[in-house]
């Protein structure tokens, strides 16, 4: 098999201590990387280097792992630009919010939604992103949640069952008994393609005790459980993350001092994942990221790709945005983006440049990873491997 060295590299984050200066990022400077197949199979100084058939000059720019976007909505129609502009604009909208999704996505062929989703995955990759979680949640019904997850999961194996995003418009007087679809049949027809089974805990979503019904069901079917938690006001979401050991609590913006304390308890099982990218689009509160590391949550940042409230693919843009807004430090930010998106799927492969893990890693048009957050909005990723082949 053939084996490429990536020589010349200024600064590589490992994100593992042991290879590099002892600091959480694992920086390595002076570098070489040497990937064998799919995989990395030597890291250190250019000194120390192997051999390798062949090789790829960094010519002095940074070297970080690919970044792991832990949540995002990606198989949907249509967009919602019209909400955002009044929105932005101050002015009043009532067009349906997710609801408009959920019909232009039923409206939609299968055809139709791969080559969204693939446009999608396109966009982020070219920014670094070379793993990825998605949702289904805009289709509602049996059939359209079970085809979301199956277009999703011919392309990434980190694919949730998310159809308690919010109660169906078919439920509208009856959600019992939309709670019942999700956990029987709905559950039934899309768990053979999920890993992960979600639930909006909030208020006009789901309450706490309906989270707690579809979690437990999704667990039973096999899926790991993860929640969408304390977004747009204080609730049971974090708390029943940490009761369920669910993989993550996401969003966190509202969160109470027993909240951060049960997810720093949890640290090691519940990450905390937080999505800045909704909180810029829909000009709400920030969450306090330093008050959970500080604590000793795992925190994790993603992007939270969706049409309505986060309609962005960048991580790069969710680093800038914790550095600046979420009292995040630029290396704090970029392990989030990272290694942080990788607990929160309960990966050990991925998220790190170590020997034995995935060769998926970004090269920056820059120095330092600290460029990502020091130059907000310029495209520093410059070319991509994934599973060690070049995809930018």
């Amino acid at each position: 098999m053939t084996t490429t060295a990536i020589t010349n590299i200024a600064s590589l984050v490992t994100n593992d201590p042991a290879l590099g200066d002892g600091s959480p990022l694992g920086l390595i400077e002076n570098a070489t990387v040497v990937i064998d197949g799919e995989t990395v199979a030597w890291v250190g100084p250019a000194d120390k280097a192997p051999a390798a058939d062949d090789r790829f000059d960094a010519r002095g720019r940074a070297v970080i792992p690919g970044f792991v976007d832990s949540h995002s909505h990606l198989v949907f129609a249509g967009d919602r630009t019209a909400e955002f502009n009044a929105r932005m604009s101050g002015r009043s909208y009532s067009a349906g919010g997710i609801r408009t999704t959920v019909a232009a996505t039923r409206a939609a062929s299968d055809a139709e939604l791969e080559a969204n989703l693939l446009r999608h995955l396109d966009e982020a990759r070219r920014q670094g992103t070379t793993t990825f979680e998605t949702k289904s949640g805009y289709g509602l019904t049996v059939a359209d949640e079970a085809r979301a997850l199956r277009i999703a999961a011919a392309h990434t194996e980190e694919v949730t069952y998310l159809g308690a995003h919010i109660v169906s418009p078919d439920y509208a007087e009856d959600p019992a008994g939309y709670v019942d679809l999700v956990t029987g049949e709905m559950l039934t027809a899309c768990a053979p393609y999920a890993r992960w089974v979600d639930v909006f805990c909030e208020k006009g979503a789901f309450d706490g005790d309906q989270a707690r019904a579809i979690l437990t069901a999704g667990a039973a079917a096999g899926l790991i459980p993860r929640v969408h938690a304390n977004q747009l006001s204080y609730g049971p979401g974090v708390q029943l993350a940490v009761e369920l050991e669910a993989a993550s609590a996401d969003h966190c913006t509202h969160l109470t001092d027993a909240d951060v304390d049960a997810l720093a308890q949890a640290a090691d099982t519940t990450v905390a994942t937080l999505l800045p990218g909704a909180e810029f689009s829909t000009r709400a509160q920030w969450p306090d990221a330093r008050r959970l590391i500080d604590a000793g949550a795992t925190v994790a940042l993603s992007t939270d790709c969706n049409p309505g409230s986060s309609y962005t693919s960048s991580m790069p843009f969710c680093i800038a945005l914790a550095v600046r807004d979420m009292r995040m430090t630029p290396d704090e930010a970029l392990w989030s983006a990272t290694a942080g998106g990788a607990r929160a799927l309960r990966r050990t492969d991925v998220g790190v440049v170590t020997p034995g893990a995935r060769a998926d890693l970004a090269l920056l048009d820059a120095p330092s990873h600290v460029h990502l957050a020091y130059r907000p909005g310029v495209p520093l990723v410059s070319a991509v491997w994934q599973r060690g082949v070049r995809a930018v």
